[in-house]
């Protein structure tokens, strides 16, 4: 291991923008498709692995819910956000806003009660055994009705004391932010925090409406506002935290190789740029994999690393004295270097 990847492992760090669900590594999913009797079309760990070669979102995501399809107890959550807790732990991660999917498995007769405190299980056991803070970000599928948000909104009802803000996923493409402006207005009049996955593959235009339409507290992804001058302007005039996701960029095509992607001048512009892994089981790597994966491509130095993990404790929903906690600690760690 490198003093960079030493420092990268040791740097305390959060992460924004983890879909739950695409952490289900592939020995996984075999074991809790034997667990529940559940036929995958894979013969193979090895099998599954090569599948994972993404022309685009749309490609991703035909696999990613074909797999979610082994999850089906209270249990089943628990192993898996157990298993993503643990490795994030590995990674320096101290504090993780993880998003899930409540519609892909209420869609398929799960019960939201086994989702959410499968979830809620893990969390409490990653508090106990790594000390790591944790919060559920419930996001609502975008290719899906607002109404059916609504109605996942409601049956979230009692649990929203767990439950720090609502987001959306899923396919961007022809599923403007502006489709769901009621029910994130709604969501906000319960004190829900608000994200939105925008400018990944949409125009900056969703951009644009997820800040004025959705009024969100934070981007995910957002590389396409790039494109848009005022909107730059905007952003950083805001403070307005963007969740990007090196290796995913890479995976899904938002980028054609490491070495041209904007993160360090995301920073040089002054957005508030993090780093994330988004579905680390099916982008290659967790949230240390693109730290370094991103360092090395752009040759970002150990100012810069630390300057994107001040950004993820500033950007997340945590109190104001636990940030201040996490920014000495930063602050300790690079001067110990």
């Amino acid at each position: 291991m490198t003093d960079l990847d030493a420092f990268i492992t040791g740097l305390p760090k959060a992460e924004l923008h983890l879909h739950i669900e695409g952490s289900l590594e592939p020995d996984l999913m075999f074991a809790l498709a034997r667990r529940n009797g559940v036929a995958i079309p894979y013969a193979s760990v090895d099998e599954v692995r090569a599948a994972y070669d993404f022309g685009n979102l749309q490609d991703f995501l035909d696999i990613y819910y074909a797999g979610a399809d082994v999850l089906r107890t209270r249990a089943d959550f628990r192993d898996l956000a157990a298993a993503y807790f643990d490795r994030a732990a590995a990674d320096g991660v101290v504090h993780a806003e993880i998003m899930f999917d409540p519609q892909t498995h209420t869609a398929r007769g799960i019960p939201f009660a086994d989702v959410i405190e499968g979830l809620l299980d893990a969390m409490a056991d990653a508090q106990a055994r790594h000390g790591m803070t944790s919060a559920l970000i419930m996001s609502f599928l975008r290719h899906l009705s607002e109404e059916e948000a609504f109605a996942t909104l409601a049956q979230a009802q009692p649990w929203l004391d767990h439950i720090i803000a609502v987001g959306l996923d899923s396919s961007e493409l022809g599923h403007p932010p502006e489709k769901f402006a009621r029910v994130f207005a709604a969501a906000a009049e319960k004190g829900l925090k608000l994200v939105a996955h925008a400018g990944e593959e949409g125009p900056p235009d969703y951009v644009w409406q997820a800040l004025d339409l959705l009024h969100v507290d934070r981007i995910d992804h957002g590389n396409r506002a790039l494109e848009d001058g005022a909107l730059i302007d905007r952003l950083a005039a805001e403070g307005m935290t963007l969740t990007v996701c090196p290796l995913s960029n890479l995976k899904l095509c938002v980028v054609g190789d490491l070495a041209d992607h904007p993160i360090d001048g995301m920073l040089e512009l002054g957005l508030k740029a993090t780093v994330n892994s988004d579905d680390p089981a099916y982008f290659g790597g967790y949230v240390a994999d693109n730290y370094r994966a991103i360092a090395a491509a752009r040759g970002l130095n150990k100012d810069d690393l630390a300057a994107l993990a001040r950004n993820s404790f500033t950007g997340s929903f945590l109190p104001a004295d636990a940030v201040a906690g996490h920014l000495a600690r930063i602050d300790a760690y690079r001067a110990a270097q």
